[in-house]
């Protein structure tokens, strides 16, 4: 059984730094990519970041410049590093691994950032 286990949320000033990390537990089959995405109250979930097996990166528009993803293809691990923190990116962040045959999603985390 395939586990998403997220850490490193937490509340945070505006212009600080947090550091989210994603651990998979569990044989995954053939990982396509791996992601952050993120929801705020009342509105839609929305793309953060997104890795795929061959390193490429995509980030959303609100977040180019400021966050990066990584992972670590051996623990099956994924990070976020965010970095100049607005309030606006108040939400909670979840992980996502993409594979061959299903997809999976973590239980999510609560990032605050205070103004």
């Amino acid at each position: 059984q395939v586990q998403l286990v997220e850490s490193g949320g937490g509340l945070v000033q505006a212009g600080g730094s947090l550091r989210l990390s994603c651990a998979a537990s569990g044989s995954i089959f053939s990982i396509n990519a791996m992601g952050w995405y993120r929801q705020a109250p009342e509105k839609q979930r929305e793309l953060v970041a997104v890795i795929r097996s061959g390193g490429s990166t995509n980030y959303g528009d609100s977040v180019k410049g400021r966050f990066t993803i990584s992972r670590d293809n051996a623990k099956n691990t994924v990070y976020l590093q965010m970095n100049s923190l607005k309030p606006e990116d108040t939400a909670v962040y979840y992980c996502n691994i993409q594979a061959v045959f299903r997809e999976y999603w973590g239980q999510g985390t609560q990032v605050t950032v205070s103004s």
